[in-house]
C-alpha cells in the first residue's frame, strides 16, 4: 500500500506543470501575455520548489513525512483546481500553491525511498521517477484535446488535473498513520552548514539543477518552437508527450542501470551524449524528424531525472542525510532551473530566433557533464 501510494503522489507530480506547455497559446490570447510573463508560469513553482525544499525537513521533523506529503496534496488540489478560475492572479497564485506542493513531493520521494526501500532504491526510484514522466506525458498529450474537443478551454483543461490529485490525497491519507516520526540527529542549521560545505553535494545538487533546467525548458518551449515552424497545436502537444513518454522509459532503464553500479560517470557521458545529438537535430531539422529528436531529448531527460533522484539516495548515508540532502540539492538545483524557461524565452523575445536560446543549452549540457561527472563517482556523504 505504500508503493502504491507512494505511485499515485508520483504521478501527480507533473501534470500541473506539463499540462501549461501545450496551451501556452491559447493563454497568450486570451490574456495578451507576453513570452517573458508565459514564462513566468513555468518559472513560479520552479521559484518555489527552491525556497521551499530546504525547509521540508524543518515540516517533516514536526509533521513526519506521511503528514507533510499529505498536507501537499491538500495545496495540490487547491492550486490546480484555483487556475480555472477565470481571474489572472488566481492563475498566478494556483501554480505559486502547486510549486510548494510539487516541491514537498519532489524532496520526500528520495527520502521514502532511502527510508523503506534502501537495498532496492535503482528500481523503486525508476518506479516512481516513471511515474513522475507517465503524469507529465499524460497531462502534455491530453491538454489541447480537453480544451478542444471536450470544449473545457484552456482553464478547465488546467483546472481538471485536480481530480486525480484529489484521488491520491484520498489513497494516500491511511499513510500519515502508518510512518512513523524518528528524532532528528542534528539541528537544521548544523545540516544545511555541512551540506553547504561539501563539493559533492554541490556536485548533485548542480546536476539536479541543470537536467532540470532543460527539462522544463522543452516542457515550457517545445510547443511554441514546433509551433513556430508551422505545426499545429494539436500535433505540437503530442510531440511534447512523445518526448514525456520516452521519459517514462528514461526513467525506468537508467536508474536500474545505475543502482546496480557503485560508479555512474558513465552513464552520465552516455546521456550527455545522446542530448546533444536530439538537441542539435531539433535546431537544425529540415527533413521532418521532429518525432526522432523529440525521443532522444525526452529519453534522456527522463533518465537524468532518476539519475539525479537516485544519486540523492546513493550519496546519502541514512534517511535523516537523504531528507536533508534532497532539500539542499533541489533548493539549489530549483532555483538555476528556474532562469531556464525565462531566459529561453527572453532570448528569442530579444533574437527573433530559437538559434541562442539553444546555444544556451548546449553550455549548459557542458556544465551538467562536468556535475554528473563529481556526482557520479563512488562517495558517500555522511
Amino acid at each position: 500500500m505504500l508503493l502504491i501510494g507512494i505511485l499515485l503522489v508520483a504521478i501527480n507530480l507533473r501534470p500541473a506543470l506539463a499540462s501549461v506547455g501545450p496551451l501556452i497559446e491559447d493563454i497568450r490570447l486570451t490574456t495578451g501575455l507576453s513570452n517573458s510573463q508565459l514564462g513566468l508560469l513555468t518559472t513560479l513553482p520552479l521559484i518555489a520548489f527552491g525556497v521551499i525544499s530546504p525547509l521540508t525537513p524543518l515540516f517533516t521533523r514536526r509533521l513526519g513525512i506521511g503528514g507533510t506529503l499529505l498536507m501537499a496534496l491538500v495545496l495540490l488540489v487547491m492550486g490546480t483546481s484555483m487556475r480555472a478560475i477565470a481571474w489572472l492572479p488566481a492563475l498566478y497564485f494556483g501554480t505559486l500553491l502547486v510549486g510548494i506542493a510539487i516541491a514537498f513531493g519532489n524532496v520526500l520521494m528520495p527520502s521514502l525511498t532511502k527510508r523503506n526501500f534502501s537495498s532496492h532504491s535503482g528500481f523503486i526510484t525508476s518506479l516512481y521517477s516513471s511515474a513522475m514522466a507517465l503524469g507529465a506525458s499524460l497531462a502534455a498529450g491530453f491538454s489541447v484535446p480537453l480544451a478542444v474537443e471536450m470544449n473545457l478551454g484552456w482553464r478547465g483543461a488546467l483546472g481538471v488535473w485536480s481530480i486525480p490529485a484529489a484521488v491520491a490525497l484520498i489513497v494516500w491519507l491511511p499513510q500519515v498513520r502508518r510512518l512513523t516520526r524518528s528524532e532528528p540527529n542534528r539541528s537544521f542549521q548544523k545540516a544545511m552548514k555541512h551540506l553547504g560545505g561539501s563539493s559533492l553535494a554541490w556536485q548533485v545538487a548542480l546536476f539536479m539543477g541543470l537536467q532540470s533546467l532543460t527539462f522544463y525548458v522543452v516542457l515550457a518551449w517545445l510547443p511554441a518552437i514546433l509551433m513556430s515552424r508551422g505545426y499545429d497545436a494539436t500535433y505540437s502537444g503530442w510531440m511534447l508527450s512523445l518526448s514525456q513518454a520516452m521519459g517514462i522509459f528514461g526513467s525506468l532503464i537508467i536508474p536500474t542501470l545505475a543502482g546496480r553500479t557503485t560508479d555512474q560517470r558513465g552513464i552520465v557521458l552516455c546521456l550527455s551524449l545522446i542530448e546533444s545529438v536530439g538537441l542539435a537535430g531539433l535546431l537544425l531539422d529540415q527533413t521532418g524528424w521532429i518525432a526522432l529528436w523529440v525521443s532522444l531529448i525526452g529519453f534522456v531527460l527522463g533518465g537524468s531525472f532518476g539519475l539525479a533522484l537516485l544519486f540523492i539516495v546513493l550519496r546519502s548515508s541514512g534517511t535523516e542525510t537523504a531528507t536533508e540532502l534532497s532539500g539542499f540539492a533541489q533548493s539549489i538545483g530549483y532555483m538555476v532551473a528556474a532562469i531556464g524557461p525565462l531566459l529561453f524565452g527572453v532570448l528569442f523575445d530579444f533574437t527573433q530566433s530559437w538559434t541562442w536560446s539553444f546555444l544556451f543549452l548546449f553550455a549548459v549540457g557542458i556544465v551538467k557533464l562536468g556535475m554528473g561527472w563529481g556526482a557520479g563517482s563512488p562517495q558517500t556523504l555522511e
